[in-house]
């Protein structure tokens, strides 16, 4: 039965290109009278009758996908009887899942004998699913986008990857026999990991596939007629299966196979075993192939054993820290492709042309290479899911990403339609007026369409544009930023100096009285001190003697560095207070590399140095935290406690459970990041001195709670669950405990460099023993968790310690138990504590563990602090204590006689008003319960003040001077100033509260 005239309707298609329609039309009609002929003489239904039952959506659909793809026209001219089987299969409406694949192959190879009939049975098998990729692509039934497409030829690919090798190992098996077993037993098989596309599961219609082979161990093959070393065999092998899918016959081909991406290239062996990969990847793998390894996937073979390999590679493809230094490595190779692009006119290379498809990866694997290591979450294969974490990551807005993934989607549209034109690897826009109505027809998709070739041509430009301008703010040389000249009238600007000036200063280029007026001009007071420290550092054996790459990065960074010095406000103080950081650095490049691709944080570095010679320290002694110079935003917006314990549990969540010192190193990083954050917003000025200690106090009981969690969860693990005193079993998951802050930290009042006061408390069961199968006693098991969270606190790592810890507030001091029990503890409070340490009670509070146990704290604090007592006998031991603490502790004489003045120790200083703040609590709590309830001095003076047992004007002097107090020596501790201060700066302070010291304390002294 002949097609009607009228079978392939017209309406839809351009005018330019019904003609074609026509012969493709025929063509068509010429194989199914073939077709029909022969299904005759075999007694079957002639495919035609299939063919005009199609129904007119079909018809429709089928006169476009004629129109554009000569793919589709060929392979139906061949095999007319196709179209009927994807349609009654509904592939050309929704895309087979990978079992049914495997499924139709496994038919398909069923009974081939040799590779000549596997091999023409694997074309057949993927032209067929090509055909409905092709179709589906071109017609986008219901929902369908170009990311099924992507993910449809992935599949397909791995299909034929993993039949043709399974074929390959059961037909040679008989001959080469089989790899002998690993050292545990488990069977060896070809791993084959998938590159680029392939290993994104992003594949294009027609491209090729970028492969590696490897093997887990060598060996010899057993059971074959003769032996092979597992590397001439999985070698012999590998070329079995590079031809099964790449030998072009009278069928076409499968796949194209690139094997370039092995180590050493085509002049590298064709297959490796997994200790060879590691070893070249450790000591000769290149920038580029860190790019690479960012998409490899398992794709065939040993798949288990794939992934096993690539976690091992992990460490080489993502970095510990920021690796700026990627970023180079991504810029040059996109200035080769550039050069090359302009070589061969390839401008209207969609993929390798400006703003093309290789700029959104680019832009992408930036950011998986630099944060990968850190940002966990980066760590996939697949650009789609990669693109969708960075603004969940804060690293692009999401009007960036909003923008990229339909200009993305776009692009490769674009691609898939250039390529199912003739099934050809192209990204280069036609020349010829047909085929650009071709192009511009498939093209029109959906809610899109294009009435013509320019009008797709405007479209392609503006998404190419955007794609350009989103890439140079990401892989840009900074320095044309830093080189850009000033404009004319620009307020609060002066005319920058440029940088080939400040090169030729750190290159030495420049006669003595040349640098020193360049640096007059860049605002340098003190030049010859700059000068010399310059200088210094250019001739110092550490920079002589470093490697090329990390000299270039340092040789690149010192005029920017420069730059930044002389746009601060001290351009000396902050370039002498830096350089040690630099220095510190000369061996982990990545940081040079790090501010000189983020001049931003090197003016916020300069700001900070420049401010603080702490904060410059403690960069020097942990660069990890330059990483936090990066985001503006949160360097000067230190945390609440309910957002830092958010970020230190998702930063913990990146990392195994059971690598417990990569999450104390964590941990450190972490805390230190958060200090550095306060500091920078107390030199910003966005913070009061009560919400610095606030925050430094916030962040101490979260990095609190998580070593309390760890090393219970350490001492449970390996234990067992202690008993309570009833007798039942703790719950593993809570721990039944407490970690009680005493002196600054119980006060909410700690500052830089605080150490803790700390004391521990269980109610653990008297006698008894853990259920583990390594028991101990119960005392035993709560003093070595004790123990641990001390190890966890102070060990030392190379981001240095978490906090110094003094645990001489416990009961009986250094000479009692590290932790005590709770009744103990009480039964200590009331009967044994000398009146100092009732003293200190007064600032304790439970800052991490279980809550019952913290409310029965607090009503034993309460029962201590509240009882009534002796008021002449408690005056005379607070005072005695106070008198002995001047002794030892207060200004020299020769300190009084200057005029110098200690703001802790000496008489009328922080001491003081502490003491009176505490003998309060014990003088007046029993009448004045609300004396109670607080830790902190600033709210004990307000509850005195509201119960009248303090004038408000006597009340507001004490916490002037205290804070007065306090915020000075938060600003000597950021200057690292030490020492007393200049006491007339103090003196109505300090007289206001000496005054209330005699009057409360010592009246006889007023006599």
């Amino acid at each position: 039965m002949a097609l009607p005239d009228s079978f392939l309707p017209m309406t839809d298609i351009p005018s330019p290109l019904q003609a074609r329609l026509r012969q493709a039309e025929q063509r068509l009609r010429e194989a199914l009278g073939e077709a029909d002929r022969q299904a005759e003489r075999q007694g079957a239904e002639p495919p035609s009758e299939g063919w005009n039952a199609l129904t007119e959506a079909r018809r429709i659909a089928l006169a476009r996908v004629l129109a554009v793809s000569d793919f589709v026209t060929d392979v139906l001219a061949r095999h007319p009887n196709w179209l009927l089987l994807l349609d009654a299969e509904n592939e050309l409406d929704a895309a087979p899942d990978r079992a049914t694949l495997d499924g139709l192959l496994g038919d398909v190879l069923e009974g081939v004998e040799n590779e000549e009939q596997m091999h023409a049975a694997l074309r057949r098998f993927r032209n067929a699913r090509m055909l409905g990729i092709v179709w589906r692509d071109l017609v986008r039934p219901a929902g369908y986008d170009m990311w099924q497409t992507a993910a449809s030829v992935s599949q397909l690919a791995e299909c034929c990857l993993e039949g043709a090798l399974g074929w390959l190992e059961a037909h040679f098996a008989p001959r080469w026999g089989s790899p002998a077993p690993r050292a545990d037993g488990t069977p060896q098989r070809l791993v084959v990991l998938g590159m680029g596309k392939l290993g994104a599961g992003e594949l294009n219609l027609s491209s090729d596939i970028d492969l590696i082979f490897a093997f887990p161990e060598k060996g010899i093959t057993q059971g074959g007629r003769r032996e092979y070393d597992h590397q001439e065999y999985f070698t012999r092998l590998g070329q079995k299966l590079i031809a099964a899918l790449d030998a072009l016959t009278v069928e076409g081909f499968v796949f194209r196979v690139d094997m370039r991406l092995r180590p050493l290239g085509d002049g590298g062996p064709l297959v490796g075993s997994f200790a060879m990969l590691a070893s070249y990847y450790q000591d000769q793998g290149r920038e580029w192939e860190r790019y690479a390894m960012l998409k490899a996937r398992p794709v065939a073979g040993d798949r288990e054993a794939g992934r096993a390999l690539l976690e091992s590679l992990r460490p080489f493809v993502y970095r510990k820290y920021l690796d700026f230094g990627a970023i180079e490595s991504l810029r040059e190779m996109k200035s080769l492709i550039n050069r090359e692009v302009r070589r061969k006119g390839m401008a209207e290379n969609i993929k390798l042309g400006p703003g093309g498809i290789r700029e959104v990866e680019f832009v992408v694997q930036a950011f998986q290479l630099i944060r990968g290591g850190r940002d966990t979450e980066l760590q996939v294969t697949s650009l789609k899911q990669a693109l969708a974490q960075l603004p969940e990551l804060e690293l692009l807005p999401w009007e960036v990403v909003d923008e990229l993934v339909p200009d993305y989607v776009f692009l490769r549209d674009l691609e898939h339609v250039l390529q199912a034109l003739d099934d050809r690897q192209t990204q280069s826009l036609p020349d010829d007026d047909q085929a650009r109505e071709r192009v511009a027809l498939g093209m029109s998709q959906g809610e899109r369409c294009f009435e013509d070739w320019p009008a797709l041509m405007a479209d392609l430009a503006e998404v190419r544009e955007r794609i350009r301008g989103h890439f140079n703010a990401v892989i840009a040389d900074p320095e044309e930023d830093a080189d850009t000249p000033v404009e004319a009238g620009e307020a609060g600007k002066e005319e920058r100096i440029p940088l080939d000036e400040w090169r030729a200063l750190w290159r030495g280029e420049l006669a003595d009285d040349e640098a020193r007026v360049l640096l007059e001009s860049g605002g340098f007071d003190d030049v010859d001190t700059a000068l010399r420290r310059i200088e210094t550092l250019r001739y110092s054996r550490a920079v002589q003697s470093m490697q090329r790459v990390g000299f270039e990065r340092l040789d690149a960074l010192m005029p920017m560095l420069f730059d930044a010095a002389a746009g601060s406000d001290y351009p000396a103080t902050a370039l002498t207070r830096v350089l040690p950081l630099i220095e510190a650095v000369l061996r982990r490049t990545a940081y040079l590399a790090l501010l000189r691709e983020n001049p931003d944080a090197l003016a916020h570095l300069m700001r900070l140095c420049g401010a603080s010679p702490w904060i410059a320290e403690q960069l020097a002694r942990h660069p990890v935290l330059l990483d936090e110079l990066l985001t503006p935003a949160t360097l000067y917006s230190p945390a609440d406690k309910t957002r830092l314990a958010d970020e230190l549990r998702q930063a913990l969540a990146r990392i195994p459970e059971d690598d417990e010192e990569a999450q104390l190193e964590a941990l450190r990083v972490f805390k230190h990041a958060q200090v550095l954050h306060v500091a920078a917003s107390d030199i910003a000025g966005a913070r009061t001195l009560m919400k610095v200690s606030d925050y430094l106090t916030f962040i101490a009981e979260v990095v609190l709670e998580r070593v309390l969690a760890m090393a219970w969860r350490h001492l449970i693990r390996k234990h067992g669950r202690p008993q309570r005193r009833d007798g039942s079993r703790v719950d593993r998951h809570v721990p039944e405990f407490l970690i009680v802050g005493y002196g600054k930290l119980g006060g909410i009042e700690l500052g830089y460099g605080s150490d803790l006061d700390l004391v521990f408390i269980h109610d653990g069961a008297l006698q008894g023993s853990t259920d583990g199968k390594r028991s101990i006693d119960n005392a035993v098991f709560f003093t070595r968790l004790g123990q641990r969270i001390i190890h966890l606190l102070t060990a030392i790592t190379p981001s240095g310690a978490l906090y110094e810890v003094d645990m001489r507030l416990r009961p009986s001091g250094n000479s009692g138990l590290l932790v005590t029990g709770l009744d103990a503890f009480a039964e200590y409070q009331h009967h044994e504590a000398w009146t100092w340490e009732h003293q200190a009670l007064v600032r304790a509070r439970v800052v991490a563990g279980s809550e019952d146990l913290a409310e029965r704290f607090a009503a034993i604090r309460g029962e201590v602090l509240g009882r009534r007592r002796d008021l002449g006998a408690l005056r005379e031991e607070v005072v005695r204590m106070r008198h002995k603490m001047r002794e030892h502790l207060g200004s020299s004489a020769s300190d009084r006689e200057a005029g110098r003045f200690d703001l802790k120790q000496d008489a009328g200083g922080m001491i003081d008003i502490e003491f009176l703040c505490q003998y309060a609590v014990l003088a007046m709590s029993h009448d004045e319960p609300a004396l109670l309830e607080w830790s902190d001095n600033m709210r004990l003076l307000e509850t005195l003040e509201e119960t009248r047992r303090l004038e408000p004007e006597d009340a507001r002097r004490l916490r002037e001077a205290y804070l007065a107090y306090r915020d000075t020596n938060h600003r000597r501790a950021l200057a690292k100033a030490e020492g007393p201060v200049a006491e007339a700066e103090f003196h109505d302070h300090r007289e206001a509260v000496k005054s209330l010291w005699r009057q409360w304390l010592e009246p006889e002294a007023n006599d």
